[in-house]
């Protein structure tokens, strides 16, 4: 019999179960004569019994977490975007593969799952609750924003993918990225515009019971909702500038703007109802697999950010903050496990999605260069800083931080273990902190990725998304480009390859989908449609 991949598997199941077609959760249908500016308790009641449980499963979704689900997390988030954006490095060396993603040679029980896992617990739950609510329910628009949220990392990660036809065959034919992102303004627009009109009109939580976010804020969910549409706005402004800034000013300019202060951070909270081991506690704690990498040693150790000691841990034999390199020939985990620093998590800790330092360093760059926005784009970059410390925790002012003219990335990386030394320097931004009002548009613009960079911490799959897209910050190379085909010579990782599950069980889509990359190559080294830049 021919095998079903995960996402059609499923995906029949929801059809045969909610008898309906894809189009009623995508077409404005007959509304139930429900009032979207006076929903009832009993309108909530229903959308809650019926939409609850798909909701929750879908905040579990974007980033997997759950009991058991640390693995899970491992081979979807951190050893993809984590290793990519050189947050972390590996240091230990598994005994089923010699060279791995870390190498850029990709190893596909790893990449096949971060699409896989997609499908089943981001889109599926999405239709479930697509069936049972019609186009101006709140519970539908904030499962379009996690849908949006979640599928966004994994066009970033693959390139094209299924998704306008999901839900329609067995076999889903694959739309090209630019499609996949006009289609996700599309469903923003239209979910910021359902949840706007909700919060305006009504003071009580939505979903509060599922939503361990925003716990049923709606208001808070259209600053989210904004800041990613802006996000993905300026993710497309190097490949059509046109769009990505009419995008950007819808989003800047809706009456509930952007996520301000640390009080808007997308966090996924543990609750009575979700709890969970926090998967880089046990990944760089309890398993000591990955920790601190050389790039953000000399970042951090080089500006004397004292985010260092909120995101990382002190090694354990010398007290200092170090990093290992990305892509080691052969690491051992005895030699660089107490040299090196492992992340700063405890068991219990919630699981971030999005900070609203982001938002600022999102207007920096759209103030830099489309002028948008009331401030500037030094006041932008400023409060991007700020708000980044505020959210991590970090006690002391930033002021002092913002305005060193000094202080800059090391340029010599040197080997906890070996004590061998190598010159960075040319690898790695050289900029100060402190903005520069005659530095060029560009030199500011890395000033800003710079700082954005840190403050994406600990998704490493946007930070990789945005070095690619701008080319900055400048990181430490992978120690070894000789294990693997793909990537040249000092040259970053650019996608994941295609799931070997969906050669086997839906090959012509796939094969298909090879042409819609701009190099006509399923290769790790394939340029995504955005990814124009560097």
């Amino acid at each position: 019999m021919k095998k079903k991949s995960k996402y059609t598997a499923v995906l029949i199941c929801g059809l045969w179960a909610g008898g309906m077609t894809f189009n009623s959760c995508t077409d404005k249908f007959d509304n139930w004569n429900i009032n979207p500016n006076e929903a009832t308790r009993e309108e909530m009641s229903r959308d809650n019994l019926l939409t609850g449980a798909y909701f929750a499963q879908m905040e579990r979704g974007v980033f997997r977490v759950g009991e058991q689900l640390s693995g899970r997390y491992q081979i979807t988030q951190a050893l993809e975007g984590d290793l990519f954006a050189s947050y972390f490095a590996t240091i230990t060396k598994w005994t089923y593969t010699t060279y791995h993603n870390d190498h850029y040679a990709l190893y596909s029980d790893w990449y096949d799952y971060p699409f896989n896992d997609a499908y089943v617990e981001i889109m599926q739950p999405w239709k479930e609750i697509c069936d049972v609510t019609n186009a101006v329910s709140p519970a539908r628009a904030m499962a379009t924003v996690i849908k949006v949220f979640g599928m966004s990392r994994i066009t970033d990660m693959y390139g094209p993918i299924p998704y306008s036809k999901y839900g329609t065959a067995v076999e889903v034919a694959y739309d090209s990225q630019k499609d996949v992102y006009y289609q996700f303004f599309t469903e923003l627009a239209d979910a910021i515009e359902v949840l706007t009109e909700y919060a305006n009109h009504n003071v009580d939580p939505y979903l509060a019971d599922y939503d361990n976010i925003y716990s049923g804020n709606v208001g808070k969910w259209v600053q989210f909702a904004n800041t990613l549409r802006l996000r993905l706005a300026m993710r497309i402004s190097y490949v059509e500038e046109a769009k990505a800034k009419t995008e950007a000013e819808a989003a800047i300019n809706n009456s509930y703007g952007l996520m301000a202060s640390a009080s808007d951070d997308a966090i996924l909270h543990q609750s009575s109802s979700l709890t969970f081991r926090h998967p880089l506690w046990e990944i760089g704690v309890s398993w000591d697999d990955e920790h601190m990498s050389a790039t953000m040693d000399c970042y951090l150790n080089g500006y004397g950010d004292p985010r260092i000691s909120e995101y990382f841990q002190p090694t354990t034999k010398n007290g200092d903050y170090k990093g290992a390199r990305n892509g080691m020939v052969s690491p051992a985990k005895e030699k660089y496990s107490g040299v090196t620093s492992r992340p700063n998590f405890a068991q219990g800790s919630d699981m971030n999605w999005m900070h609203a330092a982001e938002a600022y360093f999102l207007m920096a760059e759209a103030n830099l260069r489309w002028g948008l926005g009331t401030g500037t784009a030094q006041s932008y970059y400023e409060e991007g800083i700020r708000t980044s410390f505020s959210s991590a925790g970090v006690s002391q002012p930033a002021d002092g931080y913002i305005s060193n003219q000094e202080k800059r990335p090391l340029s010599t990386y040197v080997d906890p273990n070996t004590a061998s030394s190598v010159d960075v320097s040319s690898m790695l931004s050289q900029l100060p902190v402190a903005w520069e009002v005659t530095a060029s548009l560009e030199k500011n613009l890395e000033r800003i990725m710079i700082q954005k960079w840190i403050a994406l911490y600990p998704d490493g799959q946007e930070a990789w998304s945005e070095m690619r897209r701008t080319g900055y910050p400048g990181w430490v190379r992978i120690q070894s480009y000789n294990y693997q085909t793909e990537v040249s010579d000092n040259q970053m990782i650019s996608r994941l390859r295609f799931p070997t599950t969906e050669y086997s069980s839906n090959n012509k889509n796939t094969e298909a989908a090879i042409q819609l990359l701009g190099g006509g190559r399923d290769a790790a080294g394939t340029r995504l449609w955005w990814d124009v830049k560097r």
